[in-house]
C-alpha cells in the first residue's frame, strides 16, 4: 500500500524497539525470517520502432520483433520464451544454423495470410505465370505503439495482387505481456472488405501460423535432427491426430536446448466457426484455420468459402502463450479458460 506521494508508508511502532521484551523481539526475528515480505511488480513491456521492425522487450529482454519490411507479409521472430529460449523456426530468415529443416521457404515464424483470397495465393510466395511479383502485405501508416504492463501495437495494411491491385485490408492490434511464468502474443486482426466483397476461399494453406521450432517438431523432416515434440488439443486428441480436427486450443511441447517448453494457440470464442480447424502438421507447422472445410473435414469444394460483403469486415482474435514446461504443467485447459471468460466479458461491457 502507497501513500499519496506513491511511497511505502513507514511502519510504526507503538514501542521503542528497545522496550520489547526479549521473546517479542525472538517471536519478530522468526517472522520475518521465516515468512519475509515480497513485492511483485508488472512487467515493464517496451516497444521500440526501428528502421524495418518494432522490438519487443519484457523488462529489458528482447521477446520478439514485428518485422514490417523485407518480406512479403509481416512476421513476428525471433519469439523467444521463458528464460530466453527461441520458440520458432529460424530459417528461413536466418541461414545456416545447423538441424533446421530447409522447407516450405514461406512458412516465417508466426504470419497471418491466406492461400486463397479472392482466388488470389497469399500463402506461397509464387510469382506470378508471367514473371509478376509474388502477392503480398503492405503496412499503409506507421506503427501505433503503447508501453506499459503490457505493450500494445496497432497497424493497418493492404493486401496487394500481382497486379497493384489492393484485393483487401487489414488492422492489427497485437498484445505483448506475461501470464505468470508464461509470455503472450495476443493477435487481434480486422480484416475489411473496402471496395469490393472479399472471399476468404476453402483451402487448407491459412491463416492464423506458426512454425515451431524443430525440436518441437513431432517427427524429422527434410534434414531436422532432434524432433521430440508432442501436441495435444483441447478435445484430448494428441499428435498427428489433430490434423484437421475442431478444437479451442492446440499446445506443441518438448525439449529445447534442454528445457520442456511449449506454445499453444488459443481460438477466440467470437471467431468465425469456434472451436476452428485446425492445419496442424507434424513437420511444425501450426494454422488455425476456419475456411478449409473440404480438405479438413471432406466438406464438399468450396463449402468453407467465406464472403465479406463489401464495406463490412470480419474479426479474428488468437492468443500464442509461449509457457515452460508441458502441456500438462502449464495448465493450459486452465489458461484458456481463464483467456476465454476474459475476452466474454468485455464483449458484454
Amino acid at each position: 500500500m502507497t501513500d499519496a506521494t506513491g511511497s511505502f508508508p513507514r511502519t510504526r511502532f507503538f514501542a521503542a524497539p528497545h522496550a520489547l521484551t526479549s521473546e517479542v523481539r525472538i517471536c519478530f526475528l522468526f517472522l520475518i525470517l521465516v515468512f519475509p515480505i515480497r513485492y511483485s511488480f508488472a512487467a515493464e513491456v517496451l516497444l521500440t520502432p526501428l528502421e524495418d521492425r518494432v522490438r519487443v522487450t519484457i523488462d529489458d529482454k528482447h521477446f520478439t520483433d514485428y518485422i514490417f519490411r523485407g518480406h512479403l507479409k509481416p512476421i513476428l521472430f525471433p519469439i523467444l520464451g521463458p528464460g530466453q529460449v527461441p520458440m520458432t523456426r529460424s530459417w528461413p530468415i536466418i541461414d545456416g544454423i545447423a538441424e533446421e529443416p530447409h522447407d516450405h521457404p514461406h512458412h516465417e515464424s508466426l504470419w497471418f495470410t491466406h492461400g486463397k483470397v479472392n482466388g488470389i495465393d497469399f500463402w506461397a510466395h509464387q510469382q506470378g505465370a508471367h514473371g509478376e511479383p509474388a502477392p503480398k502485405t503492405l503496412q499503409t501508416k506507421n506503427a501505433k505503439i503503447h508501453n506499459g504492463p503490457e505493450g500494445m501495437l496497432e497497424v493497418e495494411n493492404d493486401w496487394v495482387a500481382s497486379d497493384g491491385v489492393v484485393v483487401c485490408s487489414d488492422q492489427r492490434t497485437i498484445r505483448f505481456g506475461i501470464d505468470g511464468d508464461a509470455r503472450f502474443i495476443d493477435f487481434s486482426i480486422v480484416l475489411m472488405a473496402h471496395h469490393n466483397p472479399v472471399i476468404f476461399g476453402d483451402t487448407k494453406e491459412g491463416t492464423m501460423a506458426m512454425r515451431v521450432h524443430p525440436s518441437l517438431q513431432l517427427t524429422e523432416s527434410n534434414g531436422s535432427k532432434g524432433a521430440a515434440g508432442h501436441a495435444t488439443n483441447s478435445e484430448g486428441l494428441i499428435d498427428k491426430d489433430i490434423w484437421g480436427k475442431r478444437a479451442a486450443w492446440v499446445d506443441y511441447s518438448g525439449p529445447i536446448d534442454g528445457k520442456t517448453m511449449g506454445i499453444a494457440i488459443f481460438d477466440a470464442p467470437s471467431n468465425l466457426r469456434h472451436p476452428t480447424t485446425w492445419h496442424a502438421r507434424d513437420y511444425g507447422l501450426v494454422t488455425a484455420n476456419p475456411f478449409g472445410l473440404h480438405d479438413f473435414e471432406n466438406a464438399p469444394e468450396e463449402a468453407g468459402n467465406y464472403t465479406i460483403p463489401k464495406g463490412e469486415t470480419l474479426q479474428l482474435v488468437y492468443r500464442f502463450l509461449f509457457h515452460s514446461g508441458t502441456t500438462k504443467d502449464a495448465t493450459i485447459a486452465a489458461s484458456y479458460a481463464a483467456w476465454a471468460a476474459r475476452l466474454n466479458a468485455k464483449r458484454v461491457e
